[in-house]
């Protein structure tokens, strides 16, 4: 998946957009292209749907553009964006049901995800994550409720904060810090006896 496609939409639609504000989307905007594919396909489990997925998202994100405020979380707004298309869209439609994503998580975006805030106070549990293998890591959030999954993914992996999370899940910020007590709970004790075996701790901070 390429931004060429959506390069090439979007140029058709400039005009309605001042130079600008088509500049700083495609300049700050497109580059999320490829992470927002990979997000898509794990939804989708589909190349076809998860391009579609990518571009509506572009498509609703150059339209609402303008609203956008300049250095706050871009990645999270365009995240939000395709989050809640494919919700409305493709799940509702049934023309795929819903996948967690999850299921396909790989390896790699265990260890390597980018936090994208530290607006928050990271857990213990996050931290663990981090010195742990990601196949016993995996393993674990598997073993987890979808929901709670989710949460966990959303905040200890990709380093989303409890208000980005809930804004993408479309449920209270409660709602989210209540699941993710729960699934950071039952993560710890999932992962106890290998964090005790390597002298880890996750117990989670007061």
């Amino acid at each position: 998946m390429t931004g060429i496609a959506t390069a090439t939409r979007l140029d058709s639609e400039a005009m309605s957009k001042s130079n600008d504000t088509h500049t700083r989307f495609v300049n700050d905007a497109l580059p999320y292209t490829d992470q927002l594919y990979a997000a898509a396909m794990r939804m989708t489990r589909n190349p076809a749907d998860a391009s579609d997925l990518v571009q509506e998202t572009f498509a609703k994100a150059y339209a609402a553009f303008d609203s956008y405020t300049q250095g706050t979380n871009l990645k999270a707004w365009l995240y939000r964006i395709q989050t809640n298309t494919f919700i409305n869209q493709y799940r509702k439609a049934k023309r795929q049901p819903f996948q967690n994503p999850l299921e396909e998580l790989e390896d790699w975006q265990i260890g390597d995800s980018d936090s994208i805030t530290s607006t928050h106070s990271r857990s213990a549990e996050a931290e663990a994550i981090d010195r742990m293998p990601s196949g016993i890591v995996k393993d674990s959030l598997q073993q987890l409720s979808v929901d709670r999954r989710m949460v966990v993914y959303l905040v200890d992996v990709e380093g989303f904060s409890y208000q980005e999370t809930a804004d993408m899940m479309e449920t209270p910020v409660g709602t989210v810090m209540s699941r993710l007590h729960r699934g950071r709970k039952q993560l710890r004790e999932m992962l106890a006896g290998y964090a005790a075996q390597q002298g880890m701790k996750t117990e989670e901070k007061q």
